[in-house]
């Protein structure tokens, strides 16, 4: 996974990885989840997958949003 630059300072994402159909994301609490187009939408992860390189916005977009996860990894 790659470290989430958290250009905010106070993000909830720790980490993140950009998967062909999707992204697993690891939160502050340890638990990574697996976003995927088949059951988020193309447009939800495209979305998370600018904010995750852009080092910003992602932890707020995510709990705005509310995206549905493939599944929980840990």
């Amino acid at each position: 996974m790659e470290r989430y630059r958290n250009l905010s300072g106070d993000s909830g994402v720790t980490a993140f990885e950009i998967l062909p159909d999707g992204l697993e994301v690891e939160f502050v609490n340890g638990s990574v989840y697996l976003y995927t187009v088949d059951v988020a939408g193309s447009r939800h992860i495209a979305a998370m997958k600018k904010r995750a390189l852009a080092g910003r916005g992602l932890s707020t977009w995510i709990s705005q949003e509310n995206p549905s996860y493939t599944k929980r990894i840990r």
